[in-house]
């Protein structure tokens, strides 16, 4: 499915280039451009010290040949004097060889004298690019780091930044456990108020809410009976006192001498 492999490539990619933009420091960028470049000019510098060497190594078998060559001319015209033609013949033979390896040589020297003034020409133009870019670096580095300093300040000031938002965060989740706990709280002292809250450390057999009910209710009817039997008892310890005082009759009541002054007039 390759509409599939397409998509799964180019999200994986955006993942990657999102990580790698939040990752991403300009002044570390801008630094390792700057060391790249400075690496190739030592590159550049190296290849042109290559071609010179190359090229002194050329001249110097030129001129190696070169005298040879004379040396053979020297030859040819001594052999020639002596009627050696022969000899003479030879020399010039090897000399004509001599003479085009010179030629060779001679060409092979001026490619490398050219490269040598085009790698030269490329080392200056490189070498003013550097010293642009490090200025032009040193800039932007000092503007990311106002601008990096400038952003933490209003960060700081408006709780906007990412730590601060973090803290916000988990200040929030400790307000919503300490808020969820405190209902908890409620709900269990509301259930153990009316008797539906089960406790889990205590022996025997659980109770159900119609058996708490008929247990209170078994308990009232006992304090009720202990109650009554306790009225009767001291009901009874009271009778012999009622019965050794007379009850007065109204006559008795009326006869009673009295002591108001007014019921004397």
């Amino acid at each position: 499915m390759p509409g599939l492999m397409g998509r799964s490539s180019t999200l994986l990619k955006a993942k990657i280039s999102a990580l790698l933009e939040r990752a991403e420091n300009p002044a570390e960028t801008l630094d390792y451009a700057y060391e790249q470049q400075l690496e190739d000019l030592l590159n550049l510098k190296q290849a042109i010290a290559d071609v010179v060497t190359a090229k002194k190594r050329l001249q110097s078998e030129e001129a190696e040949l070169t005298e040879r060559a004379a040396i053979l001319d020297g030859e040819a015209r001594e052999a020639m004097s002596t009627g050696r033609e022969d000899l003479a013949r030879a020399a010039l033979e090897r000399k004509q060889l001599i003479t085009g390896e010179i030629e060779s040589l001679d060409q092979q020297v001026s490619e490398l004298e050219a490269e040598q003034q085009r790698l030269t020409a490329a080392e200056q133009k490189l070498r003013t690019k550097i010293k642009a870019f490090r200025s032009q670096k040193d800039v932007i580095k000092a503007q990311y780091s106002a601008a990096e300093a400038q952003v933490r300040i209003f960060e700081a000031a408006t709780g906007a930044g990412d730590d601060l938002a973090d803290i916000g965060v988990a200040m929030q989740r400790a307000l919503d456990k300490t808020e969820t706990m405190k209902a908890r709280a409620v709900a269990i002292e509301g259930l153990q108020a009316s008797g539906k809250y089960e406790d889990l450390t205590a022996l025997g057999p659980t109770q159900d809410e119609i058996d708490q009910q008929l247990e209170q209710f078994g308990l009232r009817s006992a304090v009720d009976d202990e109650l009554a039997a306790l009225k009767a008892e001291l009901a009874s310890s009271d009778r012999p006192t009622e019965a050794a005082t007379p009850p007065q009759t109204d006559k008795a009541v009326a006869e009673a001498p009295t002591n108001d002054p007014a019921a004397e007039h």
